[in-house]
């Protein structure tokens, strides 16, 4: 089993391992060019795999199915970690629901042995929103298909501190519920997303959130002084995130889950210089 207990941190650097029949693995990576998928293909690469980074900008397009037979040639391992570029309702669904079914597709021709996939934590929790809806759609497609998979539920990214304020913002007020959360650098999701793709199937989710729990809306208002931006943060009981209001619980790990390393207060990105 590849959780470990709860209070253990992520370990760094995924093992050496090979396909059947003795051939290193290829692993394409869905989404490789963003902000965990590069990171992903960094690490891979790094500790010798065969990752390829596969997205419209490398001409492999999940939504249209252009050049997925191609890349998917003799790949062992696929991880998605692809993300919508629109978060309308309809939009956002269209592409998680035909970006997968064409995934899904695709790998069984190729006959792809281990399907992974990035998610949100709370997701099941976050059904008010056109967006969880619109993950929840994708999670079924993947656990329905005769693929092994495995899930990864991930907390908020530090990476995206700035732009979930800017989304809070009313009249230069930035209204966040008061609600618990555990957010996480990229840089760590990346680390357990890659040790799951080298391993095997879970057929199951696990979750990974950062060190620390705060009250969102004290973290925001820590984080946003770090960067010197002025703007008030204000606790709203009934703010929404993605269209959803949140109970206390809704943005934390349900139970164990693997915590990443790198504490906020330390992370270079945090000023955002």
């Amino acid at each position: 089993m590849l959780v470990p207990p709860t209070d253990t941190a992520v370990s760094r650097g995924p093992g050496a391992s090979m396909a059947r029949g003795g051939t290193l693995m290829k692993i394409v990576v869905i989404g490789g060019t963003g902000l965990i998928g590069s990171k992903l293909v960094t690490t891979l690469g790094e500790h010798g795999r065969q990752a390829l980074a596969a997205s419209p900008n490398t001409g492999v397009n999940t939504l249209t199915g252009e050049g997925l037979s191609d890349a998917l040639a003799g790949a062992s391992v696929v991880v998605d970690v692809a993300n919508s570029p629109s978060f309308e309702d309809a939009a956002v669904m269209e592409f998680f629901e035909t970006s997968t079914r064409n995934l899904m597709a695709a790998e069984t021709t190729a006959r792809v042995g281990h399907h992974v996939a990035l998610s949100v934590v709370g997701t099941e929790r976050l059904a008010a929103s056109g967006y969880f809806r619109a993950k929840i759609v994708q999670e079924s497609l993947i656990k329905k298909s005769s693929i092994p998979y495995s899930l990864v539920h991930a907390t908020q990214f530090f990476e995206f501190v700035t732009r979930m304020a800017d989304a809070a913002t009313e009249s230069g007020t930035v209204r966040v519920a008061p609600v618990l959360f555990q957010p996480i650098a990229g840089e760590d999701v990346a680390e357990v997303v890659g040790r799951t793709a080298v391993g095997s199937p879970l057929r199951e989710t696990l979750e990974v959130a950062g060190p620390e729990q705060f009250r969102m809306d004290e973290f925001f208002h820590t984080a946003l002084a770090a960067r010197n931006d002025p703007r008030e943060v204000v606790p709203d009981p009934h703010a929404r995130y993605f269209g959803a209001e949140l109970s206390e619980q809704t943005l934390v790990p349900a139970g164990p889950a693997i915590l990443g390393e790198i504490r906020y207060a330390d992370w270079p990105g945090r000023t955002g210089k």
